[in-house]
């Protein structure tokens, strides 16, 4: 029985098909049409999803959405003509998109009719089966996790009402038995301040959690004594003066900017240490609302698991809080817990839970996500017709050759674009479609950020680590395969900062060296680490493994393989591009290294 899966419309459209329960293929569109975050209905990932699977869309079963789109609908205008005629302008382009001739579900309907005429059908010949959309984030976490049972948080911005809900899953069954409507959401309270920091809504997120580390959480009694309350059961309400999300584009409200001292920081102005003070301060606000729930859940359900998702679950310093809290022995995070996460939820929802099929764990080593290796790969042969074609110099190595030459260019501070196997599906680069560098070096964490990634320079990179390793590296207490999961260097790694180098305030910090791999090591000891693994990742593990054996070190540094503002790359003139467009040293495709001194112009109108 062939599902396919689709999330769309409002951030992050994605595409999956599972064939009886396992999961074939997934994809971001982002990655296919290269709009960050697109919410287009995903017709490129939807079309290599079918490829890949080798099936055309007149085989597909069923067609799940991982939303209610009638529900939204209703949710959205009521909430705008409550409020008129505060935010007319809204409530107009909400009727606009939602109850004109193109409104989503008509577009839903037309684009998938529209491919199936390309398939030789004049229409799609099943009914589109709608769920909800916080039980698509529960499917999500469920269903590929390692647990026949187990208690089910998910939480985010908003779906069609619910922005946070809890339940249990058991065998192939999942129950949410309770929810926070909108506008209670933590989702969103994060997303204010994410804005007020002057960061983008729904991309920005991860660096207020990458700047907390610089503040101290000055104003963690400010939120809480105004802005955000806790009832006895774990569940939050939020103060609606605060915000305004009925009315303007601005999510935040006078009175919000008044309690914190002036208007929202300006994009690209100066990070100051009251900047830094608010975002530790939300962070710390967001790790309690996360432990009291996790808390109340536990005693709800009794059960020793958890699984987590929706956008709140990608913030990996409040899971491993949660982690170290103990309240649940095992604790799982879909890797792509936001948005795109939920076409893959809404399929394996349907075949589980209403289609009622038997459920088997898969432990491949840990749960059936396979690594998340789940995209497009391109073959050595395709790869060198590309760059014959193009007149692009390389070298052609066997795997022995490539992981000791790459391991010796990393020794000596080359920084490498690796580009090898099934793209990831979710947010993070895992060493398919990566950056990699040498984390022992001094300056690599400040020349990655300006001179390959073109962005902030207080921001951290996360480590890749040897899965039998980590325990030397890091105080991890869990297998981190999918960067979820942060840990403190371990001890014996440390360098003490002198007293004076303390006194350094906000991101200029960020210049201490604290460790014997600096470059991944944050400024309050902490790193996001990735546990590799030889039976989901070969290729990258005995990449790390030769350059172990050089060094006596089991680390590398990890970043998506793009540049600031663009998805991860997607296909090997995406990657090129990249590579040509910074100051990469080396490109690797599989078994091809391309070296940046040996390749011709790149114009830019080249594709």
């Amino acid at each position: 029985m062939y599902i396919v899966g689709l999330s769309c419309y409002f951030h992050d459209a994605s595409a999956c098909v599972i064939r009886d329960g396992d999961i074939i293929a997934a994809a971001q569109e982002e990655r296919f049409s290269r709009i960050k975050h697109d919410p287009k209905f995903p017709e490129k990932a939807l079309t290599y999803c079918l490829q890949e699977s080798k099936i055309t869309l007149k085989e597909v079963d069923q067609i799940v959405f991982y939303d209610r789109l009638d529900q939204k609908r209703y949710r959205i205008l009521d909430t705008y003509t409550s409020f008129a005629p505060l935010g007319k302008t809204m409530l107009w382009n909400a009727i606009r998109k939602w109850c004109g001739p193109s409104n989503p579900e008509n577009d839903l309907y037309h684009s998938i009719n529209t491919l199936s005429k390309k398939d030789g059908k004049i229409f799609y010949p099943h009914e589109i089966e709608f769920v909800d959309h916080h039980f698509s984030h529960a499917a999500s976490a469920f269903f590929p996790s390692p647990y026949m049972e187990s208690a089910i948080l998910t939480i985010d911005g908003v779906g069609e009402y619910a922005t946070t809900s809890y339940g249990q899953g058991k065998d192939n069954h999942v129950t949410l038995e309770r929810q926070i409507n909108f506008p209670n959401s933590l989702g969103l309270l994060y997303s204010a301040f994410t804005a007020y920091l002057g960061f983008r809504v729904n991309s920005g997120e991860y660096k207020v959690m990458g700047l907390a580390p610089y503040g101290s959480p000055t104003f963690q009694d400010r939120i809480t004594e105004h802005i955000i309350s806790w009832n006895p059961d774990g569940t939050y309400r939020l103060n609606s003066e605060y915000f305004n999300f009925f009315a303007t584009e601005q999510i935040t409200s006078s009175k919000f900017h008044k309690l914190f001292g002036g208007p929202p920081r300006k994009r690209e102005s100066k990070i100051t240490p009251k900047e830094c003070d608010i975002a530790a301060s939300i962070q710390a606000v967001t790790e309690e609302a996360i432990l009291r729930l996790a808390t109340y859940v536990r005693e709800a359900t009794n059960q020793k698991n958890l699984c987590l998702a929706g956008g709140v679950a990608l913030n990996c310093v409040a899971n491993s809080k949660l982690l170290r809290k103990k309240t649940f022995d095992h604790i799982w995070v879909q890797p792509a817990a936001g948005d795109a996460g939920g076409a893959l939820g809404a399929a394996l929802g349907f075949y589980y839970h209403y289609q009622k099929n038997e459920r088997k764990i898969s432990m491949n080593p840990y749960d059936s996500m396979k690594g998340c290796a789940l995209g497009p790969s391109f073959s050595n042969e395709e790869i060198e017709i590309f760059l014959r074609k193009q007149g692009y110099p390389f070298e052609r190595l066997s795997d022995r050759e490539l992981f000791s030459k790459v391991s010796d260019l990393l020794v000596h501070e080359k920084v490498i674009g690796w580009f090898s196997g099934r793209m990831e599906f979710g947010p993070r680069a895992l060493g398919h479609r990566s950056i990699i560098a040498d984390p022992r070096s001094k300056k690599m964490q400040s020349l990655l950020n300006l001179k390959i990634k073109y962005r902030e320079s207080f921001r951290p990179f996360a480590p890749s680590v040897l899965a039998e390793r980590a325990g030397d590296y890091f105080e991890l207490r869990t297998d981190s395969p999918y960067m979820l999961f942060v840990a403190q260097v371990a001890s014996k790694h440390r360098i003490p900062v002198t007293e004076e180098a303390q006194k350094a305030q906000g991101i200029d910090a960020v210049k201490l060296q604290r460790s014997t791999i600096p470059a991944v090591t944050h400024v309050d000891y902490s790193a996001r680490i990735q546990t590799v693994h030889k039976d989901t990742n070969s290729r990258y593990y005995h990449l790390i493994k030769t350059f172990e054996e050089k060094t006596d070190c089991a680390v590398l540094i990890n970043t998506s393989f793009n540049v600031r503002g663009e998805p991860i790359v997607c296909t090997i003139q995406d990657a090129y591009r990249c590579f040509m467009r910074t100051e990469m040293d080396v490109f690797v495709l599989e078994n091809y290294l391309l070296r940046k001194e040996n390749q011709p112009v790149l114009f830019e109108d080249e594709t």
